[in-house]
């Protein structure tokens, strides 16, 4: 199951994820990615995650299965790997019917779509996602939601929102963070027995938190395991 990043605009979620794909480098504590530190050895790193960033450029003049093409190329793909790679990212994002489009004339949640595609077109062990529902209709969300689910049944997923409502259907273990702050660590049960509000809901256990603006001590390390039927196991 996935592990999730909530907090307002503003907590630091996005921060974090530019860290974890090694675009900025932390200023204090250490990041590893399946072993590997990100400062030391960004280029190992990012051949082992997808990253799906707030405002992932897309080539809007190019048809989608052209512009899917090219990023698998990239990426290294070629010969039987990059047509199964196409194929498999074209399916979970369910891109079927705008493949002949150009990306430009795709509507905002499927360019989203497009963008989760290129983040996973080599089949990463470790996926990075900013806001990935941003965009979605409700029917949209409901779908992304399935998807993900079938993609961390054999890799590291790794979302940031401010949307309740994907956390509680999607996250197994969610981090709530607030200006820059780790409130909060463990499954929502867990965190709400923690805050004194056992059976409550995570809107309220975040609400409760951001009040009473409690902090974890140790939050100096950062390790995603990237394993088989594995989750980030130490934070």
């Amino acid at each position: 199951m996935p592990l999730s990043f909530v907090g307002p605009n503003g907590a630091g979620k996005s921060t974090m994820l530019k860290m974890l794909s090694t675009f900025i480098h932390p200023t204090a504590g250490t990041i590893a990615i399946d072993g590997l530190d990100v400062v030391e050895h960004p280029l190992a790193v990012r051949r082992r995650i997808g990253y799906l960033s707030g405002d992932t450029p897309l080539y809007q003049e190019m048809r989608v299965d052209k512009f899917l093409r090219f990023i698998a190329q990239a990426r290294g793909l070629e010969g039987d790997a990059l047509q199964q790679g196409l194929a498999r990212a074209v399916e979970l994002c369910g891109l079927e019917d705008v493949l002949t489009q150009r990306v430009k004339e795709c509507s905002t949640g499927f360019r989203q779509r497009i963008g989760l595609a290129t983040a996973m077109v080599h089949d990463p062990p470790v996926l990075l996602l900013d806001e990935p529902t941003h965009g979605f209709d409700p029917l949209q969300v409901l779908a992304f939601r399935d998807t993900l689910h079938a993609l961390s049944s054999d890799r590291a997923i790794l979302f940031s929102t401010h949307i309740i409502g994907d956390v509680e259907a999607i996250a197994d273990r969610v981090l709530i963070i607030h200006q820059g702050r780790l409130l909060g660590d463990g499954r929502v049960e867990q965190l709400a027995a923690d805050a004194g509000i056992p059976g409550a809901g995570l809107e309220a256990v975040f609400a409760h938190l951001v009040r009473t603006t409690t902090r974890l001590s140790g939050s100096a390390e950062l390790t995603v395991e990237a394993s088989p039927k594995s989750t980030p196991d130490h934070v």
